[in-house]
């Protein structure tokens, strides 16, 4: 018995170990974002995607929509009472733009769907790459999703710094450490399920039919 409790103990603390040295690599991969802050002239896309979850990531995205660095702006995951007037009304956009280059998507409410939702859209509007905004921390796993949605798109990341998330010294904050904790655990569930998804699609692909022989000339 104490030979098995030493075991289970044993693999607890390998698992543990793994999530921390996995969990350093994630926060080290989301300090290294680089905000590109919102200028005219970046690396020019088809739309501008932002994800909903911060009032930031949809400021940013109508600036960018402003200078031209898209032809049209999606948001993705708008809670269904929502309109745009009601989520645009602090903000000084043109009533053309309004009109024009801006679209909400009312279905997504996952990252997953999020990614669903815009490949959609994108296939509608006739798009082949877009700028994707998101919260630097959350902008791993929307890659991840992003990519496995819609392989043949071309996706800009333009991740942004919350002012809530303290990054920078994140280990001295208990909210930022629960906030990337979480994430990188959402991550891990991410990977498990696309490659899951690839697994049981290989199991289910049909094997090629048998070629008939060639007669043999005797």
């Amino acid at each position: 018995m104490k030979k098995l409790t030493l075991l289970f103990s044993l693999i607890g603390a390998a698992l543990a170990g793994a999530w921390l040295y996995g969990f350093l690599g994630f926060v080290d991969n989301v300090m290294s974002m680089r905000d590109p802050g919102v200028m005219a002239g970046l690396e020019p896309t088809d739309a501008i995607v932002v994800l909903t979850g911060g009032s930031e990531r949809v400021s940013t995205g109508v600036e960018l929509l402003k200078l031209g660095n898209g032809k049209k702006l999606f948001i993705s995951g708008v809670y269904k009472n929502l309109s745009l007037e009601s989520i645009f009304k602090p903000l000084a956009i043109p009533e053309k733009l309004r009109a024009c280059c801006i679209s909400l998507g009312y279905r997504a409410n996952s990252t997953a769907s999020n990614a669903e939702e815009t490949r959609d859209w994108l296939k509608a509007e006739g798009y082949a790459s877009v700028r994707l905004v998101t919260a630097n921390y959350h902008m791993p796993r929307s890659l991840l999703l992003f990519h496995a949605a819609m392989q043949d798109i071309t996706i800009v990341p333009h991740p942004i710094t919350p002012d809530k998330v303290k990054i920078h010294e994140w280990w001295r904050h208990p909210g930022t450490i629960d906030l990337l904790a979480t994430e990188y655990s959402k991550y891990l569930v991410a990977e498990l399920e696309l490659w899951l998804e690839r697994k049981n699609q290989k199991q289910e692909s049909p094997l090629p039919a048998p070629q008939p022989s060639s007669p043999v000339s005797l």
